[in-house]
């Protein structure tokens, strides 16, 4: 279950004034004529290659109720389309069970986006039906795709009936306003079917996905949530919450049936299991990347960069793996510079944290670090270097990068081999000054500065 888990962090980078230059000197999305076009390419499924969308986690736990979120994010897609951005994965849209101070993780109806007076409000915590199709129009004349925060596998706020199934009351009976998909506790588990899908959830009830009345309603009616969702409210793809809830083979059955960009939330650090998943779901859905994110903390808050070595989704399916630093539910990263230079450079489809972006970090360097990657990363991956305190890695494509990150306490340089034969190559994060040319061979000598990285490529981009 969703849990508000927001740690403190302190952020110290130690730079030589000598070295670097001004964060307005780094070079800015708009000075590329390329970022135009690679707008205009809408990305339903993570791309390994040059111009590899990028995804905004436009929420966090507990933002400001009153009704007044979905204009919030309206004002921000312009710029975020400008970043570098491809797409929004919004909040649970729906009326929950705590109405307008709800965060949408305890869904009632599911048609309900703010226009009936039910569970105490009109209005959902975010806003109106008509603000947020408004938001989602914006969102589209601005390039960017939009992803609804899907909670299928359990429901709250329904009335008390008598349940033969457990001899006593269970509040399973939903009646809904909007006059869409009532349920009873034949829906909901345990029931004639079984006791259970293939997770188990205790907090609320429990949707069985095994009845054909909740299939036809959540993806398989003309009128079905997820058809209405994509056809009359113009989402373009799913985060489906919580996927350990059910077997894989829903949301298989339900991007088959409705269409559109799939990735899900398998809280879970082994890569085996979370490849597994992808695959259960005929690899219809991609999964947040988990074993990343974990390896990644114990690289650069515990000192140890050959974690960044080890198997992770983006290595073993890197069309299938959502690379993430923090979201609304965990935030154990401290070195969150390194690690969006990590994920902002690698294979896989970074999800950048609102919190992060618009309040927590430097956009302007975030934002230097998306036009890197929809301008000049491309290609397979090859690792370079690794200790303790450094890792480094090519990205073979054309024009390709270097990708330098030290977390030492001193500036450090190293002999690598480059992309490049006889070429000038520079730092395009504007930390280095250095403006070197490889050998004959493609050796070259690059360098980072302390608690933070270089990206090198081809002068000229």
């Amino acid at each position: 279950m969703k849990k508000n888990i927001l740690i403190a962090f302190g952020l110290s980078l130690v730079f030589s004034l000598s070295q670097c230059k001004r964060e307005n000197d780094l070079p800015q999305p708009e000075q590329s004529s390329e970022v135009a076009d690679l707008k205009k390419t809408k990305a339903v499924d993570a791309a390994a290659g040059l111009g590899g969308p990028v995804m905004m986690q436009a929420f966090y736990w507990d933002v400001p109720a009153g009704g007044t979120w979905w204009n919030v994010v309206k004002g921000k897609v312009a710029a975020w389309n400008t970043a570098g951005f491809s797409s929004i994965w919004l909040p649970p849209a729906s009326k929950a069970q705590n109405g307008a101070f709800s965060m949408g993780y305890d869904p009632f109806d599911y048609y309900d986006f703010g226009q009936y007076n039910q569970m105490g409000s009109t209005e959902t915590r975010f806003g109106s039906n008509t603000e947020l199709t408004s938001l989602i129009t914006t969102a589209h004349n601005n390039g960017l795709e939009v992803y609804a925060d899907m909670v299928i596998n359990h429901n709250s706020g329904g009335a008390s009936e008598f349940n033969p199934f457990t001899n006593s009351n269970t509040w399973t009976k939903f009646t809904p306003l909007s006059g869409k998909f009532s349920r009873s506790y034949y829906d909901f588990h345990p029931n004639d079917a079984h006791a259970k899908d293939e997770g188990a959830f205790g907090d609320f009830p429990d949707l069985c996905h095994s009845k054909q009345w909740v299939k036809d309603w959540l993806y398989l009616r003309t009128d079905a949530v997820g058809k209405y969702y994509k056809n009359t409210m113009k989402y373009d793809g799913w985060r489906f919450d919580y996927v350990k809830g059910f077997g894989a083979w829903v949301v298989r059955d339900y991007v088959n049936a409705v269409g559109g960009f799939a990735v899900g939330e398998l809280w879970d650090s082994n890569v085996d299991v979370l490849k597994g998943w992808v695959d259960g779901t005929n690899r219809t859905s991609s999964a947040f990347d988990f074993a990343c994110y974990y390896k990644m903390d114990e690289a650069f808050d515990g000192n140890n960069m050959y974690k960044l070595n080890d198997d992770m989704l983006w290595k073993r399916d890197p069309y299938k793996a959502v690379t993430f630093v923090a979201n609304h539910d965990t935030d154990i990263i401290y070195d969150k510079y390194l690690a969006y230079a990590y994920i902002l450079t690698a294979e896989g489809y970074p999800c950048v944290f609102y919190r992060d972006y618009e309040e927590w970090l430097s956009k302007t360097r975030l934002n230097n670090l998306i036009w890197i990657r929809r301008n000049l990363v491309s290609g397979s991956t090859t690792n370079l270097y690794t200790d303790n305190d450094e890792y480094i890695a090519r990205r073979n494509g054309n024009p390709g990068i270097i990708v330098y990150l030290n977390d030492s306490d001193t500036w450090q340089e190293k002999w690598i081999t480059s992309n490049w034969a006889s070429t000038q190559i520079k730092d395009y994060t504007g930390s280095s000054t250095w403006v070197p040319t490889t050998e004959a061979d493609k050796r070259v000598k690059i360098q980072a500065p302390p608690h933070s990285y270089t990206v090198w490529s081809k002068v000229g981009y």
